[in-house]
């Protein structure tokens, strides 16, 4: 008696295994038309009516995570930036920032710098880094830098820009 559970037990998690990786294998869709008209069991009919502009516009990102600028391409992900200044002051943080956003730009000007304001905070922060050890070497470098900012700066975990390297084969 034993033995037959065991042998459906066995042949219900096969059955079950195999319907989980042909329904992962199926829903794979190019657009969500596509997955609408899907049909099957105890699934209705849909049928979608607009114009052919914004079915060809479904499908594509909008907000894609790759960006052009200055013919070089970017990726955008999750990386690290060193916040060098974050202050809620109204009447001199905006003014703070903007300063010693300058004075970074002087002495590192390769470094791309980002003054941002999430109320009631204004915040510099420096770098698109894709590793915590190449924010860790900018931190050092700022520190040596600018003695004075040196217990304000820290390392964040924010969305960077990566640049892409491209070969002189890719187009």
């Amino acid at each position: 008696m034993k033995r037959c559970f065991y042998i459906i037990l066995m042949l219900m998690m096969l059955g079950g295994i195999g319907s989980l990786s042909a329904q992962s294998l199926n829903l794979e869709r190019s657009t969500i038309f596509d997955a609408l008209a899907e049909t099957g069991a105890g699934k209705g009919d849909v049928v979608v009516n607009q114009s052919p502009a914004i079915e060809h516009m479904v499908g594509t990102r909008s907000g894609s995570n790759i960006e052009r600028a200055e013919n070089v391409t970017y990726i955008k992900t999750q990386g690290y930036r060193v916040q060098v200044f974050s202050g809620n002051n109204q009447r001199s943080s905006k003014d703070e920032a903007f300063r010693k956003e300058n004075e970074v730009k002087e002495h590192f000007p390769e470094v791309h710098t980002y003054v941002t304001y999430n109320a009631p905070f204004w915040r510099l922060r420096v770098g698109d880094f894709g590793s915590h050890e190449q924010a860790y070497y900018l931190l050092r470098q700022l520190s040596d830098a600018f003695p004075k900012y040196g217990k304000e700066m820290y390392i964040v975990k924010e969305e960077v820009k990566i640049p892409v390297q491209h070969n002189q084969w890719d187009y």
